[in-house]
C-alpha cells in the first residue's frame, strides 16, 4: 500500500507483477523479447493465478514480456 496523506492508496496487483517483471528484465533473469509463458518457469505455483489475471486483460501467453510492460494503467472497468 502506498499512504498518501490520512488515506491509503490500493496498488493493483497487476502493477506488483508488471514491478516485479521489469525487475527480472532488469537483472536479466528475462529479457524483453521473451514470451510471457516463461513466467511460468519463475512463478511455479502460482503462475496459474497470474496466467487467468493476465488473460482478463488480453494478454496471450505468446505475447512478448515488452507488451506487459508498456502497459501504463491497469484499470478494471
Amino acid at each position: 500500500m502506498v499512504k498518501t496523506g490520512m488515506k491509503q492508496q490500493v496498488i493493483h496487483p497487476m502493477f506488483k507483477l508488471q514491478r516485479k517483471v521489469r525487475s527480472l528484465v532488469e537483472s536479466k533473469a528475462m529479457k524483453p523479447t521473451d514470451s510471457i509463458w516463461k513466467m511460468a518457469f519463475l512463478y511455479g505455483e502460482e503462475w496459474s493465478y497470474w496466467k487467468k489475471e493476465l488473460q482478463a486483460y488480453d494478454f496471450t501467453t505468446q505475447d512478448p514480456v515488452s507488451e506487459l510492460l508498456a502497459v501504463e494503467a491497469w484499470d478494471d472497468d
